[in-house]
């Protein structure tokens, strides 16, 4: 029996039942029809292991052989490889973006499934350029050494990977690199030269000095390309940047962990993209008094402390209008948002003082192509 359960399968939809009724007329071209149905559904049946292969070979093909690069213009661009804070969330993952001027690839911050992410938007670990960390709590770093390992043995890179950061920056990566050691030399003794070169191998930790407040420091430099650092307040956190990229006539700034900031105010002047941090003191608020109420002092503690080194959504907003920036996302959003129409909580009425915004998620995308002053919405997120 088992060997004609598929053909059993597909006869069993076919209208048998309806030919039965004597007052039913079936057209010939109806019955032609269904008899077609059934053969098709008959064949996939009998054939789903050899569909399953080609189409699995298919989409391997199109993944492996994929660049979202190449499909960019001339610009800069900006993704969310994670959108959210130290807490799991169904579409934010760990604090993490990327941002591609003209040809070169960069990340900002390395939160968990940050390179997953990227991986799974298109892009390929291998053309990471360089990363930017802006300060050094443990969700924007949990992820660098995975992501370090892909981009070296995804694309045979024979140089470390270089990571920007202000001073401590040195002894995050030598931290790393140790506690990843002993895997590089696995893959190198299994895959050799030909996928792992040991000289390209870990990272290696590009330090400066944080600038004092009302400064900018230029911290990359290339043809067309500008990143600057600049001072944020996430005391007691310190030092704590964020970054500015200029790219031709295009902007864009990553503002880090902050509270209210006169500093993310001032560079973000004219930019066409700011990217804040948010934390709605709403949802903190009724998380702290759950948290009492059920006896979880842990969590009441933690509750208490954290709005005072974040931005709420209404002083990002602020920020952005007194800017004059082109657009506002906002990410590493906590808490998660995680039920409908908990968007209109998080924003808490922010969107009546700034209302070109995108509430940030795992994959949102905005391309501002050179010699325009167009803000183009490329992804809503994965």
């Amino acid at each position: 029996m088992t060997l004609y359960m598929p053909l059993y399968g597909a006869l069993s939809v076919f209208p048998f039942r309806y030919l039965r009724r004597r007052s039913l007329k079936i057209s010939p071209r109806v019955l032609s029809i269904c008899v077609a149905m059934s053969i098709i559904v008959l064949s996939i049946a009998l054939n789903r292991e050899q569909i399953t292969t080609a189409v699995l070979e298919r989409g391997l093909q199109q993944r492996l052989s994929r660049d979202a690069t190449t499909k960019l213009v001339d610009g800069l661009h900006i993704a969310l490889c994670g959108a959210g804070g130290p807490l799991p969330a169904p579409q934010a993952s760990g604090p993490c973006a990327i941002v591609i001027a003209g040809t070169e690839l960069f990340v900002v911050d390395a939160g968990t499934d940050g390179i997953r992410n990227l991986i799974r938007m298109g892009y390929q670990p291998g053309s990471i350029a360089a990363v930017f960390l802006t300060h050094f709590h443990s969700d924007h770093i949990d992820g660098l050494g995975e992501l370090s390992t892909q981009r070296w043995a995804g694309g045979a890179n024979t140089s470390p990977l270089p990571v920007y950061g202000p001073e401590g920056v040195e002894k995050v990566v030598k931290g790393f690199n140790a506690a990843y050691s002993n895997d590089a030399r696995y893959r190198h003794e299994h895959h050799g030269n030909q996928v792992a070169p040991t000289t390209g191998a870990g990272m290696t930790a590009r330090q400066f000095l944080a600038p004092e407040k009302g400064q900018l420091r230029v911290v990359y430099r290339s043809e067309h390309l500008t990143i600057e650092a600049f001072s944020v307040d996430h005391r007691p956190v310190v030092p704590a940047v964020g970054y500015r990229f200029s790219y031709k006539d295009r902007s864009l700034l990553i503002s880090g962990d902050t509270a209210k900031s006169g500093n993310v105010e001032r560079f973000s002047k004219g930019v066409d993209i700011l990217v804040h941090d948010a934390l709605a003191p709403n949802l903190i608020s009724m998380m702290n008094r759950v948290a009492g109420v059920s006896g979880n002092p842990i969590l009441k503690k933690i509750t208490e402390d954290i709005p005072s080194y974040h931005a709420s959504p209404f002083e990002a907003a602020t920020i952005a209008r007194n800017a004059g920036v082109g657009h506002l996302l906002y990410y590493h959003i906590v808490p998660p948002l995680v039920l409908p129409g908990q968007e209109s909580l998080f924003l808490d009425g922010a969107e009546s003082v700034f209302e070109d915004f995108t509430i940030g998620r795992d994959g949102v995308s905005f391309s501002l192509p050179a010699n325009s002053s167009d803000i183009v919405k490329t992804s809503s997120g994965l």
